[in-house]
């Protein structure tokens, strides 16, 4: 169980704001912050009902507010320590929106940490989706050090575009205003809660499953590890301006993962396709894509290929050795749990 380290630069009884705490993770977040011992953890909330299990919880305050209006990002981070910005534009279908609701939104929330005098730590909950992969060759490693997206635009994946965005917006107020922050990065987070496959794993398409990842590696984090990550991310002392990435030990690969799905949750059809065969499909759809002006997007191109299923090893010593975290429920527990909860999902579809 975590406790708060002596190196910690906030107590328990500073206030602490989290955004998105409904959130996959988020909600993760705020149970690991409530176990601590934190005493005044503020979540923001665009709903103003609250259930009986959330009122009924010590420590929580439920704060309803719209990160999109200044006046409520004012008010809210009015008074706090440190903030854990977790809440972005994850359906967003289109750059525009994605954008709006994730660099518009952590622009507001930033312009009021930069008049809150009381911030110690802005907490930047990124993605890998930022990493471009296309220089790095077969089966390098993917580290803090490797290059973001330098056009995201043409990934095509709106959720990339704006977390580039973000990212760089909260860098630029970091310097310019002088507010410490810190990137958390994770990587493929999965476990109770979500069912769906990854698309690092391959596409559903016409019934048939393609199976695009092979032999790579997928970088998982189990959902309640990942939360671990963060939290240390926010009260670890000389940290300031890092980057952490966030993936668990023993990675499975795309083939075993696919045959424990197939064999712990259900089974259905799917063909394996090669690297090469996928590169090629990518670069065939962008080609397509060209000749007709755009009526079909983009959506499978080379830029995609490269991030999702080249072969890559990941890497987690950065987070070990700086925040002193490690992944506490090992992957097999992780998996097995996460199992259990597609099948469930199955039986009540």
């Amino acid at each position: 169980m975590l406790s708060l380290p002596q190196n910690s630069i906030i107590d328990l009884a500073d206030p602490v704001l989290i955004t998105g705490a409904r959130g996959f993770i988020g909600a993760r977040l705020v149970n690991a912050l409530q176990a601590v011992g934190f005493k005044d953890i503020r979540c923001l909330v665009r709903d103003s009902t609250i259930t009986k299990a959330e009122e009924n919880r010590p420590a929580v305050n439920w704060i309803c507010g719209n990160l999109l209006n200044q006046d409520d990002c004012n008010r809210i981070t009015r008074g706090v320590k440190l903030i854990y910005h977790l809440a972005a534009g994850t359906s967003s279908k289109s750059h525009a929106d994605a954008f709006l609701n994730s660099v518009v939104t952590t622009r507001n929330l930033l312009s009021a940490a930069a008049s809150n005098e009381t911030i110690r730590r802005f907490v930047n909950v990124s993605s890998f989706s930022v990493y471009s992969n296309r220089g790095s060759p077969r089966r390098g490693l993917l580290d803090e050090s490797c290059p973001i997206e330098k056009s995201p635009e043409l990934r095509e994946d709106a959720y990339c575009f704006a977390k580039v965005k973000q990212d760089e917006l909260v860098e630029r107020y970091g310097k310019e205003h002088g507010i410490p922050y810190v990137h958390v990065r994770p990587g493929v987070v999965y476990g109770p809660g979500k069912s769906s496959i990854h698309g690092r794993i391959g596409l559903g398409t016409f019934g048939i499953f393609l199976h695009l990842g092979g032999f790579n590696r997928i970088p998982f984090t189990f959902v309640e590890n990942c939360a671990e990550a963060i939290l240390l991310a926010g009260i670890i002392e000389g940290i300031d301006g890092h980057v952490f990435n966030v993936v668990d030990d023993d990675l499975p690969t795309s083939r075993r993962f696919l045959r424990l799905y197939k064999a712990q949750v259900r089974r259905f059809p799917s063909i394996f396709v090669p690297g090469i065969a996928s590169y090629m499909l990518c670069w065939f759809w962008e080609l397509f894509s060209g000749w007709s002006q755009g009526e079909l997007p983009p959506v499978h191109n080379r830029r995609e290929w490269s991030v999702y299923w080249k072969k890559t090893r990941y890497s987690n010593q950065k987070a070990k050795s700086m925040l002193h975290w490690s992944p506490r429920v090992p992957m097999s527990i992780g998996l097995s749990r996460y199992f259990e909860f597609c099948r469930d999902a199955q039986r009540n579809a």
